[in-house]
């Protein structure tokens, strides 16, 4: 996850009336016992998971679900997808419209997210990743083949991995090309003839009368000044997510090839639940 694209206008300054600091705080409060008791809940579970299934997780999963699903009841954000969970082994890759991706993406299905490394440093957000299985990994050549093990032991353990080719978050008003790098893994021997990717467009719509962007979170935008305005919004948007039919890897010649489908469908995707 990430907020280093710069392209277009910057956002209006945080401006929050005085009823909207109820919200956050009731809000807040509310989500803030959700998700820290959620991810307590989730660790004392995996401390039994974990010596007992190893890299499966039967359980822990279900217990991230639930948390993201009333995530968005909380913040009063609608919720509704369209087409059919894959049930290939394999992964997902969407668009990356902001944080919110994670609840959105994590409330249908049960994945687990590919990550900077940088990621598993940050307070709060990276402690939340680490409990839930994110696999982190260093944009290093040195260290490729590693990282390509590791995705292989998780994908054949039944894990649905899940990352975001664009590599960058946006807007949310449009989808930029996906970068190719990611998709090299699926290409091993072992993964080629058996994995799948599904692509999913990811459309978040904004409040009445806010602007389009609203849950964008993009540039230099920092997480906190985004997290109270989306809390202080006493009316709320809504998010759509579209899952596309699953692509065979072996159906395509490259890594390349593969990821243009995938870039194709999800931005058909995003522009027909945009208009």
């Amino acid at each position: 996850m990430s907020a280093t694209w710069n392209e277009g206008d910057p956002p209006e300054p945080l401006r929050i009336q005085p009823f909207g600091w109820l919200l956050i705080l009731l809000r807040g409060s509310l989500l803030g016992t959700l998700v820290f008791g959620g991810l307590l809940v989730l660790l004392l579970v995996r401390l039994v998971e974990r010596p007992l299934c190893g890299l499966h997780r039967p359980v822990t999963p279900f217990i991230t679900q639930f948390v993201c699903r009333n995530a968005f009841r909380i913040l009063g954000i609608g919720f509704c997808t369209h087409g059919s969970l894959m049930l290939q082994r394999g992964a997902v890759v969407a668009n990356h419209t902001s944080w919110l991706d994670i609840f959105a993406l994590n409330a249908k299905k049960r994945i687990y997210f590919v990550s900077k490394a940088e990621v598993a440093a940050w307070p709060g957000i990276g402690w939340l990743a680490r409990s839930t299985g994110t696999v982190f990994i260093e944009r290093n050549r040195a260290r490729a083949k590693e990282q390509t093990e590791l995705f292989e032991a998780r994908l054949m353990a039944g894990h649905k991995l899940l990352f975001f080719p664009e590599g960058t978050s946006t807007d949310g008003l449009r989808v930029l090309p996906f970068k190719t790098t990611l998709f090299a893994a699926f290409f091993g021997d072992h993964l080629r003839d058996v994995c799948y990717i599904q692509p999913v467009s990811a459309v978040f719509h904004a409040p009445h009368g806010a602007e389009e962007r609203f849950y964008g979170w993009w540039g230099d935008m920092e997480f906190g000044p985004h997290l109270l305005k989306t809390l202080a919004s006493l009316r709320q948007g809504r998010v759509e997510l579209t899952y596309h039919a699953p692509l065979k890897v072996s159906d395509f010649a490259n890594r390349k090839a593969l990821a243009a489908e995938c870039e194709r469908l999800v931005r058909q995707g995003h522009a027909k639940i945009r208009k």
